[in-house]
């Protein structure tokens, strides 16, 4: 199982909050030390701050793993995948923790616009699109002084058209990080955590059962009703169970 870091990407995205970094710091040191519990309550900590990024999840995913947390390493490795779908440390480490559950559910492929789409943006995640729109709105700002001050028409044009584009590009990355953002925010999957859950017909207790899963299994949600969600596996089974046994992604 690989241990890397992502310390850089996290720091960038903590500038200005000296608590966090303060934290995300402390529970390296904490994990490096053989401390997992501490490293995972100042890792929590961050995420109740209100801060998320690959690096927390990724790094939370671990030190769960390290005490044979099923679920939560795998939840953990999920939330680092949403936001950045083709990390190969991630998915590489999702691997290893998925071979702890007791259920092995293959996930089909993403197909279509929102696969391609995916693909073509797994670079960065969505705090990283955001960072380069404003690097791009940073680079339009200076051509447009410059477009402003100069008195050479040729240069004028040149730095009238370069500041369009770093400003489109701007635009650009930032509506693809809301993008994601958002697809992060509605996911409609979710991790079971109770140790062994009985999916039932329908949404109340008194229903038949029509299968049983167990901890760390990745679920579909397709409809909620009260204190029950529907879920769907890639198999087409369908069941209820309660929203206690789960967690959404």
């Amino acid at each position: 199982m690989k241990k890397v870091f992502y310390i850089v990407f996290f720091l960038m995205g903590m500038a200005g909050n000296g608590q966090n970094q303060e934290l995300f710091e402390n529970a390296n040191s904490a994990y490096a030390d053989g401390r997992y519990e501490e490293a995972i309550e100042a890792y929590d900590q961050i995420l109740q701050n209100g801060e998320t990024s690959v690096a927390v999840h990724y790094n939370l995913g671990n030190a769960h793993y390290k005490l044979n947390h099923i679920a939560p390493s795998i939840y953990h490795y999920e939330k680092a995948l949403l936001l950045k779908p083709k990390d190969e440390d991630v998915k590489n480490n999702l691997t290893f923790a998925k071979n702890m559950a007791l259920d092995a559910i293959e996930e089909p492929a993403e197909e279509g616009f929102s696969g391609f789409f995916n693909s073509a943006t797994s670079a960065l995640s969505p705090s990283g699109w955001g960072w380069l729109a404003i690097i791009g709105m940073m680079v339009f700002v200076s051509f447009f002084l410059a477009y402003y001050f100069s008195r050479r028409s040729l240069f004028k044009r040149i730095f009238f058209i370069a500041g369009m584009f770093f400003l489109l590009f701007s635009v650009f990355s930032a509506g693809i990080g809301l993008i994601k953002q958002s697809a992060v925010e509605s996911s409609t999957y979710a991790i079971v955590f109770s140790e062994e859950v009985e999916v039932k017909g329908e949404p109340n207790s008194r229903s038949s059962e029509v299968f049983v899963l167990h901890e760390g299994a990745k679920v579909k949600i397709t409809e909620d009703y009260q204190d029950w969600f529907e879920i769907e596996l890639p198999n087409g089974s369908q069941g209820w169970l309660l929203r206690e046994d789960v967690k959404r992604l």
